[in-house]
């Protein structure tokens, strides 16, 4: 069994700053991947930034010099440092990770419960 556990979402103003944390919890033998995704309403879910073991860091364009992500290893977790927020940030944030278990032979995607970010004055 694999659990994601996000926190850090909130109310904020325009031109604040959030952090969000993403811990993932069970048997895991490794972990390829871990990232975010968000989804306003009305609109798909799109990926946020991602950092993946090996290949780097990549980012939406409309986050890049605003969003930072992070990872401890050591810790099974993921952070997305979100400065200057927009109102067109406001979404319901989900992380995502691309790992193994101990009893099994295949990377596979889990998905967190979510967590709401609103960017409003």
């Amino acid at each position: 069994q694999v659990q994601l556990v996000e926190s850090g979402g909130g109310l904020v103003q325009p031109g604040g700053s959030l952090r969000l944390s993403c811990a993932a919890y069970g048997s895991i033998f490794s972990i390829n991947a871990m990232g975010w995704y968000r989804q306003a309403p009305g609109k798909q879910r799109e990926l946020v930034a991602a950092q993946t073991s090996g290949t780097g860091t990549n980012y939406a364009d409309s986050v890049k010099d605003r969003f930072t992500i992070s990872r401890d290893n050591a810790k099974n977790t993921v952070y997305l440092q979100m400065n200057s927020l927009k109102p067109e940030d406001t979404a319901v944030y989900y992380c995502n990770a691309e790992l193994k278990r101990w009893s099994t032979d295949r990377y596979t995607h889990y998905w967190g419960q979510g967590t709401q970010v609103t960017v409003s004055s």
